[in-house]
């Protein structure tokens, strides 16, 4: 086991709503080693990116956080105020959102907004700090760099205005990124070039890195370990070889099941498909979350599901059935 960079134990995020309260994330447990990416997939809605905004403390004001354990380079980050959560956000971990043209402040030039991240945190002049921002745009493949700081995002295009996102994120040399679907708005050559890019940076500053993402393609080419979200909860850990090769919940192999495959899958033929609806998350929800959906469900699916240990070290998956489905048996913790 690596050095363990995030440590996060029993996290839960409560909404209050009119009609009830929200429950987007329960109870959820991962890790994140140095030098380590973590693929969180799910399909949409699922919580996967509340459980980021949770982990960052950037949560909507009424929504309510809870864990009984949320650790970064071995310091509890659960409780500090908002004034030591800003020296953490950027420093020590940073976040790469979705869409960078929202995250970027339009009335600010590139140059501005990278150079004030790193003196919010360092005590480092203008031109040291201008230096740096220059150094990480070329290192992130953005040609023209000094002119480039004079810009302003709509200047830039998509896929260079997410690059700028990555250069910021390493301003100040953080042991932890967030990646919150990073290529969502790209198009498909500019989405490899992307993963590509994080996957070298990572290795280069041996950084943390947590992946989220709804797309498996991506999650076989980056992710070593890999933790699959249905419904608010956890319902599979393990390594990336593990889980695309000895799927154990009936959720991932559902989603397994809906990749199309070259040579395999013919043209005109219906692409796979999970049927059913994911279940409401307001108010008491009880049993497996998956049972109205699964292919495999017994009367016992109507208890909250135990984690049991997956066909390969280190895999664990929520389920009353064992890994071949044939009958339900004892818990374990993952």
């Amino acid at each position: 086991m690596g050095e363990r960079i995030l440590e996060v134990e029993n996290l839960t995020v409560d909404i209050p709503l009119a009609v009830g309260t929200l429950h987007p994330v329960q109870g959820i447990s991962f890790h994140v080693d140095r030098g380590e990416t973590l693929c969180i997939v799910g399909e949409s809605g699922c919580g996967k990116s509340l459980a980021s905004l949770a982990i960052m403390d950037l949560l909507p004001k009424r929504a309510v956080r809870r864990a009984d354990r949320l650790v970064l380079d071995g310091k509890d980050i659960l409780n500090l105020p908002e004034s030591r959560m800003c020296d953490i956000r950027g420093n020590t971990m940073g976040m790469i959102f979705q869409e960078p043209m929202t995250s970027l402040n339009p009335v600010y030039t590139i140059g501005n907004q990278m150079i004030e991240t790193l003196r919010r945190h360092r005590r480092v002049s203008v031109e040291d700090a201008r230096d740096r921002a220059i150094s990480l745009l070329e290192k992130v493949g953005i040609s023209a760099a000094a002119s480039r700081l004079g810009q302003y995002p709509h200047q830039l295009s998509g896929g260079l205005r997410q690059r700028v996102m990555i250069a910021m994120m390493l301003m100040c040399g953080p042991d932890l990124i967030i990646a919150d679907e990073p290529t969502t708005a790209l198009d498909v050559t500019i989405q490899a070039q992307i993963l590509l890019l994080l996957a070298e940076l990572q290795r280069e500053f041996n950084m943390g890195l947590i992946l989220i993402t709804h797309d498996l393609g991506v999650v076989a080419r980056i992710a070593d370990r890999v933790a699959v979200m249905y419904a608010g909860q956890m319902v599979e850990q393990g390594s990336a070889a593990s889980i695309f090769t000895h799927p154990a919940h009936p959720y991932t192999r559902g989603l397994l099941d809906c990749i199309p495959i070259p040579g395999k899958t013919r043209r005109g033929q219906p692409l796979g498909s999970i049927p059913g609806i994911v279940p409401s998350l307001i108010g008491t929800v009880t049993g497996c979350r998956f049972a109205a959906r699964c292919p495999r469900v017994l009367d016992v699916c109507a208890t909250d599901p135990p984690f049991r240990d997956g066909p390969a070290p280190g895999q664990a998956y929520r389920c009353h059935l064992d890994s071949t489905g044939s009958e339900p048996g004892a818990g374990a913790t993952p």
